[in-house]
């Protein structure tokens, strides 16, 4: 199978197994494991923030960031495609008892007039605007790569409204290759960033929260809250920090991602733009199939992807995958139409 279906289905490398099972361990609820404790004040020092929290997962940070960040009741102001909004079970509702309030911004981030029109304060018939939450890559955007003047145009205009802003940057690091900017400067205006170590950086388990001493102190009750507080977690942030020391391959994730890419296009009623990062989308119509047969067709050639839309296909570069698989693959697409 080359599985294309996400760059979550990456494999711990031998030097990760190792690191795991080799790891000073201590219990991280008590503040005690240090392999964490390393981790945390290494994802911190690349993000240019105070302090970092290690999570289990990426919608868990997202979730625990929005509880920090709002009050009950108010409402979160996000992009009508963004993650935590189309792939995170209503977690804003369920765990922040947040009202979201979505706007379609057209390429995945907020312009400083789309802020300002869709803020407004608390008063007697309006809950008030509690936080807005941005996405880099954004996901379902075809990863695009948003740039850092971007984001901080967006998050002054917040600013302007005491509004907080939360950065999901599950996929950070694609952001920052792509764009060839510094982690720290793609996320300076913004109050907390979230950032996975298990999607193109390979590790096998976990995700980073960072931004203020004071916001990570609340966030690790808010972890404790939502089940996330982890023992001897330093088996898994072994891989992690691996992980953080490895971002620059990701380049080689987007060169096959865009060579992928082409080679979809050149295929019969197949359309696929060229993508910023590592992420391919692929509209399928005009090849008789809906997205749903294409991805099964696909799956019969031991080739992997998911539908993302009634006639998009969502193709997804990583470290398992190289130049060979990615010919592969087109070989396999071909023979499926």
């Amino acid at each position: 199978m080359i599985d294309l279906r996400s760059d979550t289905v990456t494999r711990p490398s031998d030097t990760m197994r190792d690191a795991a099972r080799d790891a000073d361990v201590g219990d991280d609820v008590y503040g005690d494991d240090p392999t964490v404790n390393d981790l945390e004040r290494r994802a911190a020092e690349v993000v240019g923030c105070e302090a970092a929290l290690f999570v289990p997962t990426g919608t868990m940070g997202n979730q625990i960031a929005a509880r920090v960040h709002a009050d009950p009741g108010s409402e979160a102001l996000v992009d009508s495609e963004a993650h935590i909004v189309r792939w995170e079970l209503g977690g804003l509702a369920w765990h922040a008892d947040l009202q979201t309030r979505t706007v379609d911004t057209g390429d995945g981030v907020f312009t400083p007039k789309q802020v300002h029109d869709h803020c407004h304060a608390r008063d007697l018939h309006r809950p008030g605007t509690g936080l807005l939450c941005l996405e880099n890559t954004h996901n379902a955007r075809g990863g695009a790569a948003i740039p850092a003047d971007r984001i901080a145009s967006a998050a002054d205009a917040a600013a302007a409204h005491d509004v907080p802003v939360h950065l999901d940057g599950a996929r950070l690091f694609n952001a920052c290759v792509a764009l060839d900017t510094d982690p720290a400067a793609m996320v300076a205006s913004v109050d907390s960033v979230l950032f996975c170590l298990s999607k193109g950086l390979g590790a096998p388990v976990g995700s980073m929260l960072a931004g203020s001493e004071a916001f990570v102190a609340e966030a690790r009750r808010m972890r404790k809250l939502h089940g996330g507080g982890m023992r001897q977690a330093g088996v898994i942030a072994a891989p992690g920090i691996l992980a953080l020391e490895n971002r620059d391959r990701l380049a080689e994730d987007h060169a096959h991602a865009e060579r992928l890419a082409d080679g979809l296009d050149a295929l019969d009623g197949v359309s696929a733009p060229t993508p910023e990062t590592n992420i391919v989308v692929a509209d399928v119509g005009g090849t008789g199939l809906d997205a749903a047969a294409f991805v099964g067709a696909c799956a019969d050639r031991d080739v992997g992807c998911v539908p993302v839309g009634d006639e998009t296909v969502r193709f997804c570069t990583h470290l398992d995958v190289d130049r060979g698989d990615v010919d592969r693959a087109l070989e396999r697409i071909e023979a499926v139409l």
